[in-house]
């Protein structure tokens, strides 16, 4: 998964606004403690991240 569609994805269920606040702030203990940003820049795949989003979060099959 490329960036860009993860951060679709994330604005997509999330909406603009609350999507970059959500990847700054929300740390989940699934990614090591960090947020999504954290993770990201860690080097962990984007399709990882969006998977931990989806659990975490509660995200619908139709949005994954």
């Amino acid at each position: 998964m490329r960036l860009t569609e993860f951060w679709r994805r994330m604005d997509e269920h999330f909406g603009s606004g609350y999507a970059e606040s959500f990847a700054r702030d929300h740390v989940m203990s699934e990614l090591g403690g960090r947020t999504v940003h954290q993770a990201l820049d860690a080097g962990w795949e984007a399709k990882d991240v969006w998977r931990v989003v989806c659990q975490v979060m509660g995200v619908p099959a139709r949005l994954r």
